[in-house]
């Protein structure tokens, strides 16, 4: 899979989320909530983001869970210019891009740790949360 996340540094446990038999998901997949834990891969800015799948899913084998991590430290493809310290949301341009998050972006996934220009490779805190930056 293009622009997939990569863990770097777990620091907690997946947890097991509900997922649709039908769906396929590739491990490393931005994944956003669309029902009271239940995920699918994330698809826009305006995603509220559960995680990042830490297993692959096979469409149509039975299983009707994920294991998604929630929190930890990760590699992922920024879609445009970021500058350490961003918070961060998902990019409308492609699926598994991060972009620097505006004063109003509202379901935030974490921030950077490095800064990076567009395509490049950045280590991101995952921490995803709904809120406005600067709110408390």
């Amino acid at each position: 899979m293009a622009l997939e996340w990569t863990l770097y540094r777990e620091t907690m446990l997946p947890i097991p989320f509900t997922v649709a038999d039908g769906t396929g998901i590739e491990k490393g997949t931005l994944l956003k909530l669309t029902d009271p834990n239940t995920v699918a891969a994330s698809d826009g800015a305006a995603d509220v983001i559960a995680g990042i799948a830490a297993e692959e899913k096979i469409a149509n084998d039975g299983k009707t869970t994920l294991a998604v991590y929630t929190r930890g430290y990760f590699i992922a493809t920024a879609g445009g210019a970021i500058t350490v310290g961003n918070a961060l949301i998902s990019s409308t341009g492609a699926a598994n891009e991060v972009v620097a998050a505006a004063a109003t972006s509202v379901n935030l996934i974490g921030r950077a740790l490095e800064t990076a220009s567009d395509t490049d490779t950045l280590l991101v805190e995952l921490n995803p949360m709904t809120g406005t930056i600067g709110s408390s």
